[in-house]
């Protein structure tokens, strides 16, 4: 790419930053600086792996700096919104963690500043923009390989683990609880694959079976949904077991009414620790398609959205539904 963009960085609370600053970075991006709250638990690996990277002393430092072009944020998901919304007016493009944000009244926030501003406000859905099988099943469906898709079956299984975690990990105010976190991954990935623009949600669940301890935690839950394309149910879960060699057996199951995808995006259970298995049935074959080497699209369009004042990396409008649909699935889960 001949031409690229300048980051900055607010707030490094959750580990995902590390792979959306490798990714920007990669497509020859360059960051000077960065600014965080207190000292999170990932301070001293940034501070570490990129020493180039400069603390500011407060946020307005890289608000009011002219060079930059993108910010990246990956804070405590209840201060997103409010830092998306700082950086888009000060001229800032955005591109956040998931969830992007965790109220509607957030989400309305932010509409309205993109609206005012016509800058990018971009959410960083790394199961399907870090996971390169979800791309290679992507292409397969618009090819037609599996027909009309009819349904998706999307899992999101995490590791509680022994390790520190942060104040805010439990605290439901503070993450958004487990649909608005986790399930945002999934309830966008039905909607990209079944090609709905308008979507309901039919049932919401959520429960906390494991720490009762900590009462805004949620280890649990699930979505139906129904769209104008097609149908989906979301499984959510922090169950994941010690022996398994990675932090989660992410599955895809994408059902078209001419064949079915099935997507191992972290393991291939029992056979490999290997991730991005893809597997295809349709009519003419069955075959495993192995997409280790399949290139992520996503950072490379954001990048000439950014350029170009373009919306091809993940149109505004499907980053809005699928948070949405995420918030009103958590508060449905939350009445009963």
């Amino acid at each position: 790419m001949s031409k690229t963009i300048n980051l900055g960085v607010l707030g490094i609370d959750h580990g995902h930053i590390f792979d959306m600053l490798d990714e920007m970075l990669k497509e020859g991006c360059s960051c000077n600086y960065f600014w965080t709250q207190g000292s999170p638990l990932t301070l001293d690996e940034f501070s570490k792996k990129y020493p180039q990277i400069k603390r500011a002393d407060n946020k307005s430092d890289i608000l009011n700096d002219g060079t930059i072009d993108m910010i990246l944020i990956s804070s405590i998901p209840k201060d997103r919104a409010n830092l998306s919304i700082d950086a888009m007016r000060a001229g800032k493009d955005v591109m956040v963690d998931k969830p992007g944000c965790t109220t509607l009244e957030q989400l309305n926030n932010l509409k309205q500043t993109v609206k005012d501003t016509g800058k990018i406000w971009s959410i960083n859905f790394s199961e399907r923009f870090h996971v390169a099988a979800v791309t290679k099943a992507e292409e397969l469906v618009t090819e037609g390989k599996i027909g009309k898709v009819k349904q998706t079956i999307g899992t999101g299984p995490h590791r509680q683990g022994n390790y520190e975690r942060p104040d805010w990990f439990y605290d439901r105010d503070s993450y958004g609880g487990i649909i608005t976190d986790i399930g945002s991954h999934q309830i966008h990935q039905f909607l990209v694959f079944t090609n709905s623009n308008e979507a309901k949600v039919n049932h919401a669940l959520v429960e906390n079976t494991t720490r009762k301890e900590f009462a805004g935690f949620q280890d649990f839950g699930e979505v139906n949904l129904t769209g104008n394309g097609g149908h989906g149910y979301v499984r959510l879960d922090w169950f994941t077991p010690d022996a398994l060699p990675t932090w989660g057996d992410g599955r895809l199951f994408i059902l078209g009414d001419k064949g079915f995808i099935e997507i191992r995006k972290y393991t291939d259970l029992a056979k490999s620790e290997k991730g991005n298995q893809l597997f295809l049935a349709n009519n003419d074959e069955v075959k495993h398609i192995d997409c280790s080497n399949v290139k992520l699209p996503y950072f490379a369009n954001l990048i000439k959205d950014v350029l170009n004042r373009t919306d091809t990396a993940c149109s505004q409008e499907l980053t809005y539904l699928s948070m949405e649909l995420a918030i009103k699935a958590q508060e449905l889960a939350e009445k009963k």
